[in-house]
C-alpha cells in the first residue's frame, strides 16, 4: 500500500432508529473524492489499514462498522443482542444514511469479500449516488456459494473440514451452517464459545492453500480476542445461512444498473473461499466493468498484484471528476 495511515479528522455514531448505533470516521481531504469503504466477514469492522489505500490528498474517505461490529453498539458479541435487525437490507439503508447524514451527493464504493456482497447490494439499490465501484475477493453470498463455503470446500480441505463439520454435531438432515447457528445461541456460554472457536479457525482454514489443515493457532491476531470470534462467527453464520437475504442470482442480475458506472472487479484464480466464477458472472451483465483475475492470487489482499490491482484503481479514479 502506497500511502501511510492517516487518523479520521471526524467521527461520530449514526442512531439507525431502531435500536443500533453504527460507528462512522472520515479522514483524507475534506475536500476530496468522497469513498465509502465496506468492510468484509460480515463482522471484521472497518480496520485502520483501509485508509492507506487512498491517496489522503484526493480522497475524502467514509469508514463505518456494520451493525453490531468493530465499535458499533451493541455488540452481536453479547448473547443478548439480537439479530433481528441485523440483514443485508438494514446494511444497505444504514450506507444510504450515512450518506446523507455527511451530505455526499455521489462516493465510490470499495469493498472486498462479504463488503463486494454489500457493495454491488448497495450499489444496485442507489446507482444514482454511486460514482465508481472497486470490488476485491467478489462474492455475491449466493446460496450455491454458502453451500461451496461451508460443504463443497471439503475437496480441498477434507481432514479440516471433517474436524469442522464434527465440532459442529449437526443433526440429521441439517446443514453444517446451520448447526453452528444453533449452537452459537446455546443458552450454555461454554457451548457457543467453542462454537466461535471452531467456526473461526475453519474461516482460517479455507482462506489458505489448498491441502491446509485446521491451524492450531490463529494466524490473524484479532482471533485472539473471544469477543471477536463471537461477533465473526455469529454474523458469518447468521448471513451465509439466509444466503444474506437476496433471491438467488439477485445481484447478478441487478448488475445491468450500473452500466454508466465505473466498475474494477479483482479476484483470484486460486481463491478457494471465493471462486471467481461470481466476479465473472457480475462482469458479463455489467457493461464497461473491467474484470481482473490475478493469477496465482488467494483470497483477500494478501497478493502483491491484488494490491497493486486495488490501487491503480483508486489511483485512476481519483483523476475522474466528482
Amino acid at each position: 500500500m502506497t500511502f501511510p495511515e492517516t487518523a479520521p479528522y471526524d467521527h461520530g455514531m449514526l442512531d439507525t432508529g431502531d435500536g443500533d448505533h453504527v460507528y462512522w470516521e472520515v479522514c483524507g481531504n475534506p475536500e476530496g473524492k468522497p469513498a465509502v469503504v465496506v468492510h468484509g466477514g460480515p463482522g471484521s469492522g472497518a480496520t485502520p489499514f483501509w485508509r492507506r489505500y487512498f491517496d489522503p490528498a484526493r480522497y475524502r474517505v467514509v469508514l463505518f462498522d456494520q451493525r453490531g461490529c468493530g465499535r458499533s453498539t451493541p455488540p452481536v458479541s453479547e448473547a443478548s443482542t439480537s439479530l433481528a435487525a441485523n440483514t443485508t437490507h438494514h446494511l444497505v439503508a444504514d450506507m444510504e444514511q450515512l450518506r446523507e447524514h455527511l451530505a455526499i451527493d455521489k462516493w465510490l464504493v470499495f469493498g472486498a469479500s462479504w463488503g463486494a456482497t454489500l457493495g454491488m447490494a448497495y450499489a444496485e439499490a442507489h446507482p444514482e449516488r454511486v460514482s465508481e465501484v472497486v470490488l476485491v475477493s467478489v462474492t455475491t453470498t449466493s446460496r450455491a456459494e454458502v453451500e461451496w463455503i461451508t460443504e463443497g470446500v471439503r475437496v480441498h480441505f477434507p481432514e479440516a473440514w471433517a474436524a469442522y463439520r464434527d465440532a459442529g454435531r449437526p443433526r440429521v438432515g441439517e446443514r453444517v451452517v446451520d448447526a453452528y447457528a444453533r449452537l452459537l445461541a446455546d443458552p450454555d456460554p461454554a457451548v457457543r464459545e467453542k462454537a466461535a472457536y471452531d467456526w473461526c479457525r475453519w474461516e482460517e482454514t479455507h482462506v489458505r492453500a489448498p491441502g491446509a489443515q485446521l491451524p492450531s493457532t490463529f494466524g490473524d491476531s484479532r482471533y485472539a480476542d473471544p469477543a471477536v470470534r463471537m461477533t465473526m462467527a455469529r454474523l458469518v453464520t447468521h448471513y451465509w445461512r439466509h444466503a444474506a437475504w437476496l433471491a438467488e442470482g439477485q445481484l447478478v442480475a441487478g448488475a445491468a444498473v450500473l452500466a454508466g458506472v465505473p466498475g474494477v472487479l479483482i479476484t483470484g484464480a486460486q481463491d478457494v473461499s471465493s471462486p471467481p466464477d461470481p466476479a465473472r458472472a457480475l462482469a458479463a451483465r455489467w457493461p464497461g466493468c473491467d474484470l481482473q483475475v490475478i493469477d496465482d492470487a488467494r483470497h483477500g489482499f494478501g497478493h502483491p498484484a491484488t494490491n497493486a490491482a486495488a490501487q491503480a484503481a483508486l489511483d485512476r479514479f481519483a483523476r475522474r471528476c466528482r
